[in-house]
Order: C-alpha cells, then sequence, then structure tokens
C-alpha cells in the first residue's frame, strides 16, 4: 500500500507589512481592541502589481528546494486560493507554466481558509491511488484586494501570503487520514456576495468585498472543530495526548485556543503565526508548518494535526505523521 509522505516545505511573505498601528490611522480602531479580540499585530500586503502567482511561484520554488528535487519530478499541482490571478486558466496552470512544467494535471480548488486541507486530501487521493507520485499543494491568497480598507470589523483581520508542500508516495505511514466538511446553508455569514453571475457590477466596480457576521461565524467554527478534532482521533483510534503539534488555520487566536483546549494541549505545542500573518485563508496553514518546521519545532516522525474552518461553511482536519 502506498502512502503520502510530506518531504518539503516552503513560504513567502509580500515585504509590506501593515501594523494595527498603521491600521488607527486608517480606520476607528486601536492595537489593543485588535490584540485582544484576534491575536493579530500585523499582516503582509502585497505590493501593486504582485498576483497570487507570485507568491505561490516563491513558495513552491522554496518547498522544491527543501524537498531536494527538480520541477520535472512534479507530476500533479494542486492550488488552493480564493484570489485567483484571472478567472481562468487556473492560478496552478500559471504556476505550472512559470516553473517549466509540461503535461501534468493542474487545478485549483476553492475551498477558502479549508482550501489547503482540501487540496490536501485530493493529493492524497491521487498518490494513494497512484494516480501521481509527487505533487505540488500551495495555498496562496492576495486577501488585501478583497478587503473594504474603510471596514475595520473585516480589515484588521486579512493579510497576503503563499506556502506548500512537497507530497512524495512513500513505503510508509505519512497522511493518516483526512476530514472533509461543508454546509451552505451558512452561506451569507461569511462571503464576498458578487462574481461573474451574481452581483457583477460590484465586481466590475472593485466593490467585491469580504462580508463577515463575524459572532455568528466565531461560534458556527468552535463548534465545527470541536466535533472534527473528535472525528480525527476516532478514525485513527488516538487519544488526544499523541498528538505532538496543533497546525491550526490563523484565523483568530480565541478559535486557536479553543481547539487546543478541547485537545487538552499546552500552547507551547501549537503552531501560532496569527500575530504576524493575520488571516491568510488557504496559506495559512503550510505557511505555519513551514515556520515551524524551518525553526526545528516540528520533527520527523511527530503526529501533527492540522485543521481549518472557512466560508462555505467549510471546514476539515489531516492528520499527519510528519
Amino acid at each position: 500500500m502506498k502512502y503520502t509522505k510530506i518531504i518539503g516545505t516552503g513560504g513567502f511573505l509580500p515585504e509590506k507589512i501593515l501594523t494595527n498601528r498603521d491600521l488607527e490611522q486608517m480606520v476607528e480602531t486601536t492595537d489593543e481592541w485588535i490584540t485582544e479580540r484576534t491575536g493579530i499585530k500585523k499582516r503582509h500586503i502585497v505590493a501593486a502589481g504582485q498576483t497570487t502567482c507570485d507568491l505561490a511561484e516563491q513558495a513552491a520554488r522554496r518547498a522544491i528546494e527543501s524537498a531536494g528535487i527538480s520541477p520535472g519530478d512534479i507530476d500533479l499541482i494542486i492550488c488552493a486560493t480564493t484570489t485567483p490571478d484571472r478567472i481562468f486558466p487556473s492560478t496552478a496552470c500559471l504556476l505550472q507554466a512559470r516553473l517549466d512544467i509540461h503535461g501534468i494535471p493542474a487545478f485549483d480548488v476553492q475551498a477558502v481558509c479549508t482550501g489547503f486541507v482540501y487540496a490536501l486530501s485530493i493529493a492524497d487521493k491521487f498518490i494513494r491511488t497512484h494516480a501521481a507520485t509527487c505533487a505540488l499543494v500551495i495555498g496562496a491568497e492576495t486577501l488585501s484586494r478583497i478587503v473594504d480598507w474603510n471596514n475595520r470589523a473585516t480589515c484588521v483581520l486579512f493579510g497576503d501570503g503563499a506556502g506548500a508542500v512537497i507530497l512524495k508516495a512513500s513505503d510508509a505511514p505519512g497522511i493518516l487520514s483526512t476530514h472533509l466538511h461543508a454546509d451552505g446553508a451558512y452561506k451569507d455569514l461569511l462571503t464576498v456576495p458578487a462574481g461573474i453571475s451574481e452581483n457583477p457590477g460590484l465586481l466590475q466596480q472593485g466593490k467585491a468585498f469580504i462580508a463577515m457576521q463575524g459572532n455568528e461565524v466565531f461560534k458556527v467554527a468552535v463548534n465545527s472543530l470541536s466535533r472534527i478534532v473528535d472525528e480525527t482521533l476516532e478514525a485513527n483510534q488516538l487519544q488526544q495526548s499523541d498528538i505532538d503539534w496543533l497546525v491550526p488555520h490563523q484565523a483568530n487566536i480565541r478559535i486557536i485556543m479553543a481547539t487546543a483546549k478541547k485537545l487538552k494541549m499546552d500552547m507551547d505545542h501549537v503552531v501560532v503565526t496569527v500575530q504576524d500573518h493575520g488571516n491568510t485563508s488557504a496559506a495559512s496553514i503550510p505557511l505555519a508548518l513551514d515556520q515551524a518546521v524551518r525553526d526545528g519545532r516540528i520533527q520527523r516522525d511527530e503526529i501533527l494535526l492540522l485543521e481549518a474552518f472557512g466560508g462555505g461553511f467549510t471546514w476539515g482536519s489531516a492528520l499527519i505523521r510528519y
């Protein structure tokens, strides 16, 4: 039986940093208010002309270098993004061209903040069924392009970035299980209420912005993530104490702490980057994973729980023996 192993990680953040103090000059808010409610202190913002594919390419190249492979070894590319460069082709295809890779399947996945977990799960299925042997999976976002910078409820939350992993077929267990869920009944609680076929005028006017009912999103997120922790542990016949690291989606420090409490896990075994990155949607888990791998916290053979919740609503988890 073939398994899927992470053999390399990479991350990339735009150069520009927007701090809470900067936001105090833009909207009626304070550093203290933002920090207390979200844990965020700063976020990275793309430069004019910088695209999602630009970020994805840098993260991908770092993951390829980390894995010790060449782009020609890759036979599957999946990019999780809510903010693609173009309506079509997919950002994955644009990235494929930049990496000078030809003929292999390349496509985008749109599950908002859960996108990376969805993409990881899909790539795992490709490898387990022998449809691929080496996959590049990316989460990349330029959320600043769909943020209303006059809306103090949302502009404090989001940032830009990209993270990537290289997955390889292995005889040893790597991705132990993935668990994916969605419920479109909650579609209006966290959304950009415009697109190509619905409210296209907002898109054309540059007014397609994130809208969120924060309190309601928080409640559903905490409950959904609590259930998926139980589901993941039960599926693998593990106890809470068997998890070495929680690598959560970086949306809000209070949601992260609630999930850690569910696992009875000390916060020093939770990878937290929300203070430095803000919510980077599909990029947040691979960015956090890359940081913890590169600084030596996460070691080989440790058990990682990745989990996320996002617009849709979507939510999901991946249990990994790194």
